[in-house]
């Protein structure tokens, strides 16, 4: 592989990557297609915007001309492109079954058409569905729990419909809950933390006993990355840590980390279909895959991330306020309609 084209890599864990492989890749080159919706972001990336072998492709992944585009001379795909928070997927389900299921539809074409080499496209374990004891395998049935998951089982199924059908070297990941730098602020840890910084309440689920295996970015990438090259073509593999955490401990855990007291936080209701823990098998995911990061130490680097790059996520949050406003004016809670 000597071009590939990242999908989604304006975002949390696209941008990683994108870093990760040009830093180990010398010969590498990479183009980066990314809608630059509310959670893309080119400041992810400003260390790296004028490497020469590094090109970036404005664009909805919907967009049959631009795929087209963006493709043009790259030999593998990693797609990271997808609408991915659960909350908004309950009052928004038809942008992420555009995104996550359409989208994957028109870069498959586009890559069928191109015989391009490797195919890897990112899930996510949420497709499984919650499990209170034991560990999701490969094989066991999808039972996803709301709109996000389901767009994500759906585009994935495609997918891999894609190798079975065409020989389209598809590979497919279901990662766990990915956390560490340049993490958008709506999800657990970057908006705690941040909440935190600037003494403001977090927001805990019910009681905050749901579990989570929490999976640092940069262990994140690396093992992509091997998925990538070395993955079996047409398998999937889950990939995940085993730091499995309660929410309320990782809440803790913050507030440690911060110096702040549990008065910040603040017990809401639970969300509509809140799966109750994720667990993944990933034994057939290593290929050689080790973890440097145990959660706490994943933490540590995660909060002084925050702490040393506050201008990065006050602009972020006031961006995020101005489209939560858009969505409350354009999209009503189903029982407000």
């Amino acid at each position: 592989m000597n071009h590939i084209l990242v999908t989604g890599g304006a975002g949390f864990i696209g941008s990683n990557f994108v870093r990760h492989m040009l830093k180990k890749y010398p010969h590498l080159k990479i183009t980066n297609l990314d809608a630059l919706t509310y959670a893309g972001n080119l400041d992810n990336l400003k260390d790296i915007e004028k490497d020469p072998r590094y090109r970036f492709v404005q664009g909805d992944i919907c967009d049959e001309k631009i795929v087209a585009e963006a493709m043009d001379g790259c030999d593998a795909v990693v797609n990271f492109a997808a609408e991915t928070h659960v909350d908004r997927s309950i009052h928004a389900g038809d942008l992420f079954v555009m995104t996550n299921v359409k989208g994957v539809y028109v870069l498959c074409e586009e890559a069928r058409r191109r015989k391009v080499q490797r195919f890897l496209h990112i899930s996510t374990d949420e497709v499984y569905g919650s499990r209170l004891e034991g560990y999701f395998k490969e094989t066991d049935p999808l039972s996803p729990s709301s709109p996000y998951s389901s767009a994500k089982a759906g585009g994935e199924l495609l997918a891999r419909s894609y190798f079975v059908t065409y020989d389209l070297p598809v590979l497919i990941t279901r990662s766990s809950n990915n956390f560490g730098p340049f993490q958008y602020p709506e999800k657990l840890v970057p908006l705690f933390v941040t909440n935190l910084i600037e003494n403001k309440s977090v927001p805990v689920y019910g009681d905050g006993k749901q579990v989570r295996d929490w999976l640092f970015v940069e262990d994140q990438c690396e093992g992509l990355d091997l998925v990538l090259h070395k993955g079996e073509l047409g398998e999937i593999y889950n990939c995940g840590s085993h730091n499995e955490e309660f929410n309320i401990d990782v809440t803790m855990a913050i507030l440690k980390l911060l110096g702040k007291g549990t008065d910040l936080i603040t017990y809401v209701q639970d969300r509509p279909g809140h799966d109750r823990r994720y667990a993944v098998d990933t034994d057939k995911f290593k290929l050689g895959w080790v973890k440097k990061h145990n959660f706490q130490q994943g933490l540590e680097k995660t909060v002084k991330w925050y702490v040393e790059n506050e201008q990065w996520w006050r602009a972020i949050k006031q961006k995020q306020a101005d489209y939560k406003a858009w969505m409350d004016k354009h999209y009503k809670p189903l029982e407000a309609k």
